[in-house]
């Protein structure tokens, strides 16, 4: 899909609000040169819900995304340029390039983050969300480390969308490994019998399974993958530990 199709006539509920005013910051900025138009709080979310399209959900990754790089304070160039190698890896060459511009202009902004989070909740399905943490757990360690003040920045998002500490928990242990990660991931304790083990892995392979995000568009399904994946390696590592068959 080309990013052109995300801000274009196909987007829904993010053209009002404040995620569409922080868009109209950044088209302006690029096709104008200029760096004054719409303040988040000029437009309001409209009232009726409609159903999250690939745009929607493209411009909500890159505002969320830009409040996570801003929470250090720095906008390094070799920064953005890891975050830039991301988004080719996720999205491939031609995507990523139309992304980065956009992502460079939110960078000069202040962003409403707990508006956009509130937009964001009221009109998300929780396997969307849950998609979009996992991406942004993604971007903070394109560097090769997540920082302090990425991992409080994603842990207020996740917050403010309404995820469940053991969901974030969960997504988190999937990039953020310690003795228990396993166990975590499956949203369980490491004590649980092994009829519970297995019973965790069906329920969240529902809950993380790729169909759940499938109309969003193949842009998003590779991260769809890759968080299920997780999921299944952290239920064979379990499985093997245990013994289990």
């Amino acid at each position: 899909m080309k990013f052109a199709k995300w801000i274009g006539g196909a987007l829904g509920w993010t053209f009002g609000g404040p995620i569409g005013a922080l868009f109209g910051f950044a088209l302006g900025a690029i096709f104008d040169g200029t760096s004054d138009t719409a303040d988040s709080s000029d437009t309001q979310t409209r009232g009726h819900k409609k159903q999250t399209t690939a745009g929607d959900f493209g411009l909500s990754l890159l505002v969320l995304s830009a409040a996570v790089m801003k929470a250090d304070g720095k906008h390094l160039k070799s920064e953005l340029e890891f975050i830039k190698q991301f988004f080719i890896r996720q999205f491939g060459d031609s995507l990523a390039k139309q992304q980065i511009p956009y992502l460079q202009k939110l960078l000069q902004k202040d962003i409403p983050l707990y508006e956009v989070c509130m937009q964001i909740r009221h009109h998300m399905l929780i396997s969307h969300k849950l998609q979009l943490i996992h991406y942004l757990f993604g971007i903070a360690l394109a560097d090769g480390d997540i920082h302090k003040t990425e991992l409080d920045v994603i842990s207020q998002i996740a917050n403010y969308l309404g995820i469940s500490e053991k969901d974030f928990a969960s997504i988190k242990a999937m990039f953020i490994k310690d003795v228990d990660a396993d166990y975590k991931i499956l949203e369980i304790e490491p004590t649980a019998s092994n009829e519970d083990v297995r019973k965790a892995y069906r329920r969240m392979a529902m809950k993380y399974h790729p169909d759940k995000v499938t109309h969003l568009g193949e842009e998003f399904q590779k991260s769809a993958k890759e968080k299920f994946q997780k999921l299944q390696q952290a239920y064979e590592n379990i499985k093997k530990a245990r013994g289990m068959n």
